[in-house]
Order: C-alpha cells, then structure tokens, then sequence
C-alpha cells in the first residue's frame, strides 16, 4: 500500500510539473511579442479634464474650432458618473497638448485606453484611428484598448496640439472609461522612410486583378490600418479580402536598398509592389484554400522591394492580399512602413539583443 502511494505521488507529481511547464512554455510563445517590444515612455499624461459636449459636428475636429465654451469632464471615466446620466449617441472630447522638438525621432502612439462604444480619433485635425462602425452599420467595440500610431508630420512639436475623439454610445455606459491615457514614445522602435499607418482600400473576396498597380479601387471601402478588420464593420468576413494604397517613395532614396514592413497579418498573406509579388507568409495553393498552420498571426512582415519595381518620386500601389483561416482578421498591428536597409537591421538588432528581451520580461511581470 505505500509503495502505491509513493508511485501514485511520483506520477502526479510529474504530471503537474509537466503542465506547469507546458503552460510557462505556452506563456513564453504568446507572450514573445509582448518581450520583444520597444519600451514605452510617456511623453505627456493626458488622464485629467477634457473638454466635451453632446452631438455630432465634423467641424468639432478642426484645430481651429473654439471648444472654451463647452463642458469640462474627467477621463478615463464614463460620462454617465460626470454629469450626463442616460444619455445615449454622439458626443465629442477635446484635449491640447504640447510636445518638444525632442520628441521628434522614435514612433509616437496615442493610448485611449477602451472607449464605448465607437470612436474616431483626430490629431491636428488629421484621422489617426478609429474603432468599431458608427450608425446606420452600428459595430460595437466597447471592449477593444485603442492605441493608435500618430504620423510625426501631424505633429506640432513647437507649440500646440489638439486631440479631438468623435465616441458614439448605444446602451449602458459611455466614453472614454479606462486605461492609461497619454502620449506615449517607443524607444528602438522601426524609423521608417515612409509612413503607410492611416486608411487604406479594402475589399473583401479574390480576384487577381486587384493586385494590378493600375486598378481602379476608389469604390473600394476605407478602412484603419492597423486594426483588425472585424471591429471596422466587417465582422462577418472570413476567408480572403485585399488591401491597397498608393504610395509615393521620395527620389533621395533611389540607390537605397529598400525594406517593405507591414507589421503582423492575421493570417496569411501575399503582398505586391506595382503588380510584382515580393513576398508571401503562409502556403497558397492553385486549387485549393490556403492552409493555415496557427502561428502566422504573430510573424511581423518584411519583404525587400527590388528597386526596379519601384518608381520614385511618382505613385506606386501596394496591394496585400490576406486570407483569415477564423476569428480575427487583416493587418491588425505595426510597425508598417518602407525603411532602408539600414534602418531594417538597426530595429532588428534591438529586437534580437538578450539585455532587451529580459528588460521587458521583467516589465511585464511589473504591469
């Protein structure tokens, strides 16, 4: 009888160790984007008093617009617990802000914690993000972290800045409700010679032709990029869809060996540059649908672009055709530009250096 015990306490011993040790395995893979990312600073605090008013007015996301006469609310809170209790629809936020010429270098992120339940966020008055579908095709995303990356050319690194967020609520609760709100710099993040974060062509199905530089896609839709496709009103597609946007690449870098970087696809894609396919992940087949293996999703894109597909100082089209095997889909997170070779290996050598790795394995336990 004891030695059953021993043996019984010797096998369940070994099972627990074994999925102990298959989870914190399980944790490593999923949680290897999280190490691998660039540190975060805080360049400004945004969490405090906001200016905001009730409706819908397009004017409201111009820089000029005068908000002095409107509400003053606290965010992150709901709107309903600052003084607008059961109001359901449109509403505005304003917030300026200051940034210095310091600050013009890395990747700037603007962080809005979660927002109910649509929004559309403007910096200077330019689009930079947006979550969920606003009425008549009404897409909730009450539960989606906004993080959206502002282009240094919208900036004012000399003077001031101005934040308009457009939020629409359906039922329950509304606003910008939680999370750490500020603007926020990644340190070692990609340097890119050309931004392609903003609004893209999109379209869902497959046909070839769409990969075509001259393709006519202007009764194609919008959407953010990146984001996933589902909280932009396309909740019920699987399966293929594309991507397209023109681009120009300034004549400097001619004679540049150039790097298209267009951050992590869920699942699979094929990617072309003015027609000519320059890289694929994942395994497409003639008559047959792609196969996807599961871990795709998490590959950060980077195909070379030869320089004799590229015409400089005039419009080039990229087109990204994506296949979504389930759940989520599209080119949901960045980095997304064209950089030079130079600037490519410089990002990938922090990325790959062990000392960053176990600084943010520590920050993440720290969170």
């Amino acid at each position: 009888m004891q030695q059953k015990l021993v043996t019984y306490y010797n096998v369940h011993s070994w099972i627990f160790f074994r999925e102990i040790a298959g989870l914190f395995l399980v944790f490593l893979f999923f949680s290897a984007p999280l190490l691998q990312a660039s540190e975060s600073r805080r360049l400004v605090d945004l969490r405090g008093h906001w200016r905001f008013e009730i409706g819908d007015d397009m004017a409201w996301a111009e820089p000029e617009f005068d908000d002095s006469q409107w509400e003053t609310i606290f965010v992150p809170a709901t709107w309903e617990d600052e003084g607008f209790p059961g109001y359901d629809g449109y509403a505005w936020y304003r917030k300026h802000f200051q940034l210095s010429e310091e600050n013009n270098g890395s990747a700037i992120f603007l962080h809005l914690g979660r927002i109910d339940d649509v929004d559309e966020t403007y910096v200077n008055g330019h689009l930079i993000g947006y979550t969920g579908s606003f009425p008549p095709k009404y897409h909730t995303a009450y539960n989606k972290h906004r993080k959206y990356v502002i282009p240094p050319e919208y900036l004012n690194f000399s003077g001031e800045n101005v934040i308009a967020v457009r939020v629409y609520d359906d039922p329950l609760e509304g606003g910008i409700v939680d999370g750490k709100i500020g603007i926020y710099q990644e340190e070692g993040d990609l340097t890119v010679a050309v931004g392609l974060s903003g609004i893209w062509k999109f379209m869902p199905g497959d046909e070839i032709d769409w990969s075509h530089r001259e393709f006519d896609d202007s009764e194609w839709y919008d959407i953010m990029v990146p984001a996933y496709w589902e909280v932009q009103g396309f909740k019920d597609v699987n399966g293929f869809a594309w991507y397209r946007k023109k681009v120009v690449v300034p004549e400097k870098y001619r004679g540049e060996k150039l790097v298209l970087i267009l951050g992590k696809i869920d699942d699979l894609d094929e990617t072309f540059f003015n027609g000519e396919r320059i890289g694929r992940t994942g395994k497409f087949y003639l008559f047959s649908e792609p196969k996807v293996s599961g871990f795709e999703w998490q590959e950060i894109r980077s195909y070379f672009i030869p320089e004799e597909h590229i015409r400089f100082g005039e419009e080039n089209t990229i087109a990204v055709r994506v296949f979504d095997g389930m759940i989520d889909g599209g080119m949901f997170e960045g980095p997304l530009g064209i950089v030079t070779r130079e600037q490519f290996l410089k990002w990938e050598e922090f990325r790959d250096d062990p000392e960053n790795f176990w600084k943010h394995f520590d920050n993440f336990f720290k969170k």
